[in-house]
């Protein structure tokens, strides 16, 4: 089974809001734990620590991924994400 990257993420086509009026919209949108795994992938985190940090396993990683990235790619959360 393939696991899902940040790079499945769909590119958004308007600005994004300012910083901290994002964080707030992702807040509401997703789950602490995605919100976790979004600012992981942010920062540029390895997997192994995320996994440990969030403690997920192999599986759990990929499904949160794949839920994570479905939430972003929805047009709705896209459209409150931008300007």
């Amino acid at each position: 089974r393939q696991m899902c990257k940040e790079t499945d993420i769909k590119k958004l086509v308007y600005p994004l809001k300012e910083p901290e009026e994002l964080l707030e919209v992702l807040k509401v949108k997703l789950t602490k734990k995605e919100f976790k795994l979004l600012r992981s992938w942010a920062d540029e985190v390895p997997q192994k620590e995320i996994m440990a940090e969030l403690n997920l396993d192999e599986e759990r990683y990929g499904e949160l991924s794949t839920k994570l990235i479905k939430k972003l790619n929805q047009e709705k959360i896209k459209q409150a994400m931008c300007i």
